[in-house]
């Protein structure tokens, strides 16, 4: 029998969202003119580079090996690994469109996945396998097969993590583990390095890059990245801080910090010690420009935190500002549609069409 019941409790969120309101966005975007946006760009991606330890990456042979190729309607499916470090391997799906010829370069988009996809799996559009046939219906994960259907040569790769890169402790085929992830684990080991996760992902799509830039038949000044969720977080990250990426697709990852990642406790994979003191998620877009950047935004999507889309409107005018600095403001549109948690695309594939060709 319980003898004591507790009538207070004495907490320490509100410590913290005090801090935050103190000490956030020390570096934020403040310029008034496109010589200081360059000035700050520069120093800004510098210091983020170093805070999630893009740094601390160890360089290596990429060692490029194809491993299978499956033919499917319309285009074919190649699995590739290649080493990002050391001992690190990446697994990824290459689509190539039927109808390349041999010769031609195709614009490329690099399609990074969110959480509960199986990795590569949803972006790829694997509906052969049950896990994942009635999510990528609900949630339209498979952008990948919507972007080689349209021309483009597309990468699916599993960042850390996920599908073949899980863990031990999150390794198998039953269904729940199948489209689960270590995400968690590897963020909390690597913040005890002093690298993190973000860090480790972006890295890798960096590698990717290079990679890509071994390819004849694709583009090399037209290359895009796009995904939903985790895979927005990538995507946001990556075009940030390499500018080889000439088109990025962010959706249902853009929202204020406060709002949607210190009150509405998600996922390890989004912190970063040290980032809200320096940025919040319109400073880390605004570093994209004059590059073009789509953001799409469900009106009800929780992730977007208690005060809804207004959390997300807050964060474009930031990025909305060196796109107006750099007189690009064409180039960045931020769609907001009737729905959740979900890839739209209703404005997707023209703003795509638009910047990268097909």
């Amino acid at each position: 029998m319980r003898t004591e019941s507790i009538k207070t409790y004495y907490t320490a969120m509100d410590s913290l969202e005090g801090r935050f309101d103190k000490e956030a966005r020390k570096l934020r975007l403040a310029a008034s003119d496109v010589d200081a946006y360059e000035a700050w760009k520069t120093k800004t991606r510098s210091d983020l580079s170093e805070l999630i330890g893009i740094a601390r990456m160890e360089t290596c042979e990429l060692l490029p090996e194809r491993l299978e190729s499956v033919q499917e309607d319309g285009y074919r499916r190649e699995k590739w690994l290649i080493q990002t470090e050391p001992g690190v391997w990446m697994p990824f799906y290459l689509l190539l469109p039927g109808d390349l010829q041999p010769g031609e370069q195709r614009p490329c988009m690099i399609a990074a996945h969110g959480h509960g996809t199986g990795g590569k799996l949803s972006p790829a559009g694997r509906t052969d396998i049950p896990a994942l046939a009635e999510r990528i219906a609900r949630e339209h994960t498979d952008y990948g097969v919507s972007f080689v259907r349209r021309g483009y040569v597309v990468l699916c790769p599993d960042a850390r993590g996920f599908g073949e890169r899980r863990e031990s402790s999150g390794q198998g085929d039953e269904e729940d583990l199948f489209i689960s992830s270590t995400c968690n684990q590897l963020n909390v080991m690597a913040i005890g390095l002093g690298l993190s996760l973000t860090g480790m992902w972006t890295w890798d799509l960096m590698r990717l890059l290079d990679y890509i830039g071994t390819r004849a038949d694709i583009a090399q000044d037209r290359i895009g990245c796009c995904g939903l969720s985790g895979g927005g977080l990538q995507t946001l990250w990556l075009s940030a801080l390499d500018e080889r990426v000439s088109c990025a697709i962010v959706s249902g990852y853009f929202y204020g910090y406060k709002d949607a990642l210190l009150k509405l406790y998600n996922c390890s994979c989004n912190y970063v010690p040290g980032l809200w003191e320096r940025v919040d998620m319109g400073d880390i877009a605004a570093l994209i420009a004059p590059r073009s950047l789509l953001i799409e935004t469900g009106d009800q999507d929780p992730l977007n935190g208690e005060r809804g889309v207004d959390n997300v409107v807050e964060q474009v005018d930031i990025a909305a500002q060196a796109y107006r600095l750099t007189g690009t403001e064409e180039r960045l549109v931020h769609h907001i549609f009737a729905g959740g948690h979900v890839w739209n695309g209703d404005r997707t594939y023209d703003f795509a069409k638009r910047w990268l060709g097909r």
